[in-house]
């Protein structure tokens, strides 16, 4: 289940919203300081309004999005990381690509005191589970598992820093969708739910297996509604790559929030725009230095056009107790270390289908 694009819509271009009511809001020039030294003229000395939050930052940045199972339902229940994608902006923030890492990934994991870990070798989404405990609790706390699953993030793409993170757990995505009035997709391969019927309810579990007729996500232009943004998005049996094709769909599900969210004229509607994040409520969790009003403001130019979907391939690993996890192929290592050195645009010249179209 996936429901990191709507924390992009509060951390990112949501904010073209934010940006706007700060503009217009604190941005509007103040009264002067009183001065020991009276003006010399009857006219009022001139005033430069304060930059707005957020002016100062200039990037690169460097984002994690997460969707997080949390199970709110079962007592306990340890958090696991479902969907993991990053999102690098260039310098000067104009531009930016949005890649995903499998969840299986297989990747070492530092040692956290925290949690009482020792380290190891284990499949990412486990980083945020073995994170998250707290030694003689079994309460789970999810900023603690964040702070592992970034250091493995950093230890793996030879990222240094990520500045922010935003993570979603289960009951958000659909109400999201719906606040914006469904959104516009391009289904690139047929889909079939192996979880909804046709009318959106949910296909009965009988011996292990799902009964009756199934929703079809039919190639072409589609417009989705809430519950079918969240049956598409997380569809990943019966298609040719598996998760990997899941991954493409949630990347281009992103944009296409976005895309709805700017079209919509949510940075000239605070009304809406509120709505927007109200629908959220504590289904997001932001982890950051700065607050989502400050990068905001400074990723207000930032338009989805200029966001580039990136693809990294991989392919399962094994061992003698059979599957181990997933291993990204040297073309997908390579564009990580073209990312850190600001060689990516070169990169996908050379290797175009990465790029998903």
């Amino acid at each position: 289940m996936w429901w990191v694009v709507g924390a992009i819509v509060v951390v990112l271009l949501a904010g073209g919203g934010i940006a706007l009511a700060v503009a217009r809001g604190d941005g509007k020039p103040r009264a002067a300081t009183p001065s020991s030294v009276p003006p010399t003229s009857a006219e009022p000395a001139p005033t430069t309004p304060p930059p707005s939050p957020g002016a100062d930052i200039t990037g690169p940045l460097d984002l994690v999005l997460l969707g997080v199972d949390t199970r709110v339902t079962i007592p306990d229940w340890e958090p696991h990381s479902d969907a993991i994608m990053l999102l690098h902006v260039d310098k000067g923030l104009k531009s930016a690509y949005l890649y995903s890492l499998p969840r299986d990934l297989r990747v070492k994991m530092p040692a956290f005191a925290k949690a009482g870990f020792g380290g190891g070798t284990y499949k990412l989404t486990e980083a945020m589970s073995r994170g998250s405990r707290v030694p003689g609790s079994k309460k789970a706390n999810v900023k603690q598992g964040y702070e592992l699953l970034t250091k493995t993030l950093s230890a793996y793409t030879g990222i240094k820093q990520f500045q922010a993170g935003a993570i979603l757990n289960f009951g958000g995505l659909d109400k999201l969708v719906d606040q914006l009035g469904g959104i516009d997709l391009a289904v690139d391969q047929k889909v079939s739910s192996h979880h909804r019927k046709p009318d959106g309810s949910l296909r009965p579990l009988v011996g292990g297996e799902y009964q009756g007729p199934a929703a079809v996500y039919l190639p072409g232009k589609r417009h989705l509604v809430g519950w079918q943004a969240i049956d598409y998005a997380r569809q990943r049996y019966g298609l040719p790559d598996g998760d990997y094709d899941r991954q493409r769909h949630q990347r281009q599900m992103v944009r296409a929030i976005l895309t709805k969210a700017l079209d919509q004229g949510l940075a000239a509607d605070s009304a809406k725009l509120e709505g927007v994040i109200t629908a959220l409520g504590e289904t997001l969790v932001y982890v950051g230095g700065r607050t989502p009003l400050e990068y905001a403001y400074a990723l207000r130019d930032l338009e989805p056009s200029k966001i580039t979907l990136v693809g990294l391939p991989g392919n399962g690993v094994g061992g003698g107790s059979g599957y181990l996890g997933e291993a990204l192929t040297a073309e997908g290592r390579g564009f990580l270390t073209a990312l850190t050195k600001g060689q990516a645009p070169g990169y996908l010249a050379k290797h175009p289908k990465l790029v998903n179209k």
